[in-house]
């Protein structure tokens, strides 16, 4: 039996769970190395809680990509009709 094919890197959710991933990973150093702003949010640390959502998001997208694949219908040359 063929082995199934699947979108990998080229599923939107890699796309998406990358960019979350690693967004959420730079507001989580900014908030804990550099919360100069406190006051404007009202003493709550908006850059870490927002990494850590985003964080959170974006490995749920890549959980998702590993756990439920898309496959893709393999179209090799002896599926397509021929025009005689």
């Amino acid at each position: 039996m063929a082995e199934k094919k699947t979108a990998g890197v080229f599923d939107v959710r890699t796309v998406i769970g990358a960019l979350l991933t690693i967004y959420g990973v730079v507001l989580i150093l900014m908030g804990v190395f550099g919360n100069e702003d406190a006051a404007k949010t009202g003493d709550v640390n908006a850059n870490l809680w927002a990494g850590i959502v985003m964080l959170v998001v974006g490995l749920v997208f890549l959980a998702w990509v590993r756990l439920r694949p898309v496959v893709v219908k393999d179209t090799s040359s002896s599926d397509v009709p021929r025009s005689d």
